[in-house]
């Protein structure tokens, strides 16, 4: 079976349901009528995103949070009516704690990013050696690196701050996001803002310092986001995307779950027809492509060099969310949780005290415990069976907090191949798959994370970028039509 849409979106996580949400608002206030359709190869909406609601606890399945500062999610949840339900953390629980020789230690307050921009509190600190901590602060002497050149994020963080610094504070916080080897990241594309700091200040802790006093008056941040480095939604992040649904539906956009898109062919009279796994196919003149890397490069690489996209891996990992009654934790929880770096050779390499972290999450008489597994070069044990996952997060949980006790219920969900590996000049190898498409194949547009970052606000503004381009593009093309015609009347 053979239908068109004005515009195809091929996936359904964040960054497709913004595409579209954006596409759809851009469209109206035009006065333009499209026929919109989102194509999901799963059987739900959200990618990763995935909220368990138990037993009167939130239970995020996939990531839990975003940064309060990006404006992004802000802005779209504010278009949704979302805005009162966006939770802080909690502000009596500041500390994180990092693993060293087995011992908790406390993350040094002023903190950013792995930056110290307090040096009293990062003076004191037991996670390095004095010889650390002076190595670490002749970054405020030395010469900056003007290239505009990427490197690896590992190598840049030592170059700047040293060794120790890199290895035991800014390799468990940093390449927790990414799950990754902070040798191989690409600086450009992680972190842009510390070569940009670096050029800036001549010193990575007097450019962060001065970051982070500019960052106290970001304008358009709601009450609740000023204080709190992250947010979520009080019903836990699905909500989002259960209200994308809604709107989108009442927009009349066609939401088909179930169907995968496997590629598409170049029509003679412009635009495209997608072949979809069901058999039928798809005509449309514009596609917003949001999948995976290895999705998107199967499907482009007919048509244009997706090599950009071909040079990414990933990594796969693991949550494990463990359930238990607060009173059988005797070690006070003062904070949010602790991380792991990699020379620790643990299974958990990170560990969220949700229901301190997020007080909304759980009756007061539950504690909600989130374990990490799995990272680049570590990846095996994201495979084991169920049963030997629970045992080892039991094991490490007895070493390192001393909860002895068995959880109420374990939720264990693996993310397979679910975070991306930006290897040194990719922001480059981007650039010139983009230029290639806009030549090559009019009205398709590339958005999320291959592109743009990891993180859902990354997402959701990539989304909304191509979304309105896809409009913008309709637009110009039946004016062209409208011109065309007006022509061969006269």
């Amino acid at each position: 079976m053979n239908c068109s849409r004005d515009l195809v979106i091929i996936g359904g996580g964040i960054t497709g349901l913004s595409a579209a949400y954006y596409a759809a608002k851009k469209a109206e206030e035009n006065g333009q009528t499209l026929r919109i359709a989102i194509i999901e190869q799963t059987s739900r909406l959200g990618g990763k995103i995935e909220t368990l609601r138990k037993d009167g606890c939130v239970i995020e399945k996939g990531p839990d949070s975003f940064l309060a500062r990006k404006m992004p999610m802000i802005d779209l949840a504010r278009d949704l009516g979302l805005e009162s339900e966006l939770v802080a953390t909690n502000p009596h629980a500041k500390k994180t704690y990092i693993v060293r020789r087995g011992v908790m230690h406390r993350m040094p307050p002023g903190l950013i990013l792995g930056i110290p921009t307090e040096l009293a509190p990062f003076a004191k600190t037991g996670l390095i050696s004095v010889m650390g901590k002076l190595r670490a602060l002749m970054d405020l002497f030395k010469k900056p690196r003007m290239s505009t050149e990427d490197e690896s994020l590992g190598s840049f963080l030592e170059r700047r701050l040293g060794h120790e610094v890199m290895e035991h504070i800014a390799e468990p916080l940093l390449a927790g996001i990414y799950a990754g080897d902070m040798s191989k990241l690409s600086l450009q594309q992680t972190f842009p803002q510390f070569a940009e700091v670096e050029r800036k200040y001549g010193s990575l802790i007097k450019g962060m310092i001065a970051n982070r006093k500019a960052g106290q008056s970001l304008p358009g941040l709601p009450d609740v986001a000023r204080g709190s480095t992250f947010l979520t939604f009080r019903s836990g992040l699905t909500s989002l995307v259960e209200r994308l649904d809604d709107v989108l539906r009442e927009a009349n956009v066609d939401i088909e779950l179930g169907v995968g898109a496997e590629r598409f062919e170049k029509l003679a009279d412009g635009g495209y027809r997608i072949y979809l796994d069901n058999g039928n196919t798809m005509e449309t003149p514009s596609i917003v492509v949001t999948t995976p890397s290895y999705h998107a490069s199967t499907f482009l690489n007919d048509h244009v060099d997706t090599s950009g996209l071909e040079a990414i891996e990933h990594v796969s990992v693991a949550n494990v969310v463990s359930v238990f009654e607060r009173s059988v934790v005797t070690k006070p929880l003062d904070g949010t949780g602790f991380l792991i770096s990699r020379k620790e050779k643990r299974a958990i390499t990170a560990c969220t005290w949700t229901s301190i972290k997020w007080p909304h999450t759980s009756r007061g008489d539950k504690l909600i415990v989130r374990c990490y597994i799995g990272r680049a070069g570590d990846e095996e044990r994201v495979e084991w069976p169920d049963e030997a996952l629970k045992r080892t997060v039991r094991n490490e949980l007895r070493d390192l907090m001393g909860v002895t006790a068995e959880p109420e219920f374990v939720e264990i969900t693996r993310l397979k191949r679910s975070m991306p590996q930006y290897p040194i000049g990719h922001v480059q190898a981007i650039q010139r798959l983009r230029e290639q498409v806009g030549k090559e194949l009019p009205g398709i547009y590339l958005a999320g994370q291959p592109y743009e970052g990891v993180g859902m606000p990354d997402c959701i503004r990539s989304g909304r970028i191509a979304g309105e381009q896809s409009i913008a593009f309709l637009a110009d093309m039946c004016s062209a039509e409208e011109d065309k015609s007006g022509t061969f009347a006269g």
